[in-house]
């Protein structure tokens, strides 16, 4: 059974220990001695793979068990139930209740004498290696966030929370909103002169923004000049100051300006007449074609409920791709109002509620993204972060930005001139080699997509047997050691599970023991090696005619730590 041994945080630009965004995952104890063989029966090869070493009638490879610190409050009778707490689930059987149909123990063992010796071997030439590595640069090295950032945590939505100063901003921004209203300013006001590039360049220009107390002082000129209806606004599905949600919405741009009520009038008045001018209505029903849909897409949601975006890079590596978005501003354009529309369409449905979940976690992936040479690329970026920031304040929760290049900071350097502090205090950077370990440790790996490292299918017909609801456990192997996950069988069954160990390079083996003296041990997945080219989960299910037990285990022969996922179903036969 793991302990609660937290893992190594990603090494650049850490969230405070207030975050609530991290889980601390676990990791499994030293082994304990090992114990006098057992007598042990045959083995059946179920696997279809040959059996190249069958085993001797004699005694059975040892089986180690870790003790858990719980079972000493147990009866010899209820041992087997207080060690099934690997699954939350499962955790509350108790033992005058019939017992749940599975359990889980997860129990480690040293490998051999002759493969200790050569594990060591290997971690002091890996450490060897890795040390004269160091010494130069590499693509896997994770880049140097600047000092200055912070790391961001998100405030609450819920105007309770809120400080006096707060909460009197929110109300005067309110007012200056129904003033505008009252008056007609948002729809009467002037806007930018249209040109080629209208569609394309926020409206929002840094030095209207200079004299805040000259804009507001506008809406007071203008009323006595409109008789008309008082007008009516809405804003990404909601309308203004009818309810609760506009709150949330104003705080938003009262944080974007550090709650200076007249600078986040100004920016919001700018949005406003931004979306005009951009078409946005008419933008949600435009059909701009699908050859995007794997550069951006949603998948899953992150430990505390934001839906998570992913953004692709690396798919512009297609030519065909890459000249049909950027090669010239029509298609730049284009790609643009792509962005915006996936944008606007994902932010419906955010929940806009006092205290609910209205941000993004996004994640962009530079895993053989194009280099900073392409200034097509280049310029799009700019014009796209521009005006997201100037129009869409406060709707990223987090922005990871995973496989980074070394080559990566040249290009941030050049575009953090365009960011605010806050907006760079959300970022989270990571080099090929940890990014899975940051992305799991914000997202759970059933949320996380398989190509990711996690065990999320994009479609549930790939994977009909879990769903991204299935809870996965995650179990760290020590170098040089193996790890056994034991599955209690009460009751004839049909088992499925599903298992990955992150980057392989490990042995994985599966077998079924029965609990009858004279029953014969089934060996469902024959004991193999397996690469990262073999495939990134494996799948199994074995139908359980007889009580007993399913072995599963992860041999590491190698130098470093390795992380071993899994999740399993029961399915009780029918009569």
């Amino acid at each position: 059974m793991a302990d609660d041994t937290p893992p190594a945080a990603p090494p650049v630009n850490p969230p405070p220990s207030s975050d609530p965004l991290p889980l601390p995952l676990t990791e499994t104890e030293d082994p304990p001695s090992l114990p006098p063989p057992v007598p042990h029966s045959p083995a059946l090869d179920l696997s279809g793979a040959p059996n190249e070493e069958p085993p001797a009638s004699g005694p059975a490879p040892v089986e180690l068990e870790k003790e858990d610190p719980t079972s000493k409050l147990a009866t010899k009778e209820s041992e087997p139930i207080a060690l099934a707490t690997q699954k939350a689930e499962q955790s509350s059987v108790e033992a005058e209740v019939t017992p749940s149909p599975t359990a889980v123990v997860v129990t480690e063992e040293p490998l051999a004498a002759a493969e200790e010796s050569e594990a060591k071997g290997k971690l002091e030439e890996f450490f060897a290696t890795d040390s004269e590595k160091s010494k130069h640069s590499s693509d896997d090295r994770e880049p140097k966030i600047p000092k200055s950032l912070i790391s961001f945590k998100e405030e609450s939505n819920k105007v309770v929370d809120l400080s006096d100063s707060e909460r009197k901003a929110l109300q005067e921004l309110k007012q200056l909103i129904q003033e505008a209203l009252d008056s007609n300013v948002f729809t009467t006001g002037q806007l930018a002169p249209a040109d080629n590039a209208s569609n394309s360049k926020p409206t929002s220009d840094p030095k209207t923004e200079e004299n805040p107390e000259a804009e507001t002082g506008k809406v007071a000129e203008e009323a006595p000049k409109v008789a008309t209806s008082v007008e009516e606004l809405s804003i990404w599905g909601v309308p203004l100051l009818k309810d609760d949600r506009t709150d949330v919405i104003l705080l938003k741009f009262l944080r974007a300006r550090d709650f200076k009520v007249k600078d986040a009038f100004v920016m919001f008045r700018n949005t406003i007449r931004w979306r005009k001018e951009f078409g946005i209505e008419e933008l949600l029903s435009e059909d701009l074609g699908d050859d995007l849909e794997k550069v951006v897409f949603m998948h899953g949601t992150d430990r505390d409920g934001h839906p998570v975006c992913y953004n692709v890079f690396g798919e512009f590596q297609n030519k065909d791709l890459y000249q049909n978005t950027f090669s010239d501003q029509e298609k730049r354009t284009k790609f643009l109002r792509y962005r915006i529309q996936f944008l606007e369409k994902s932010i419906r449905k955010l929940d806009f509620t006092s205290g609910g979940i209205c941000t993004i976690f996004q994640i962009n992936d530079l895993k053989n993204s194009p280099g900073p040479g392409k200034s097509e690329l280049r310029l799009a970026t700019k014009q796209a972060l521009q005006l997201l920031q100037d129009n869409y304040p406060e709707f990223v929760a987090k922005q990871v930005f995973i496989n980074v290049p070394w080559w990566y900071l040249a290009f941030y350097t050049m575009i953090s001139p365009f960011l605010t502090q806050r907006t760079k205090s959300k970022f989270v950077f990571s080099g090929p080699a940890k990014s899975p370990d940051t992305l799991f440790k914000y997202i759970s790996p059933e949320q996380v997509p398989i190509q990711y490292g996690g065990l999320s299918v994009d479609f549930c017909d790939c994977n009909p047997e879990f769903s991204i609801s299935d809870p996965v456990t995650e179990v760290f192997v020590k170098p040089g050691t193996k790890q056994t996950v034991e599955i209690i069988i009460y009751e004839k069954c049909v088992i499925v599970w599903e298992l990955r160990v992150v980057g392989w390079e490990v042995g994985y083996g599966a077998e079924f023991v029965p609990n009858t003296q004279n029953g014969y041990t089934i060996i469902i997945h024959k004991s193999k090696k397996m690469v990262p080219s073999d495939e990134p989960v494996v799948h199994n299910s074995f139908r359980v005619d007889e009580l007993g037990k399913i072995l599963l285990t992860v041999d590491n022969p190698t130098s470093k730590k390795k992380r071993l996922l899994y999740r399993f179903n029961i399915k009780p036969l029918s009569d």
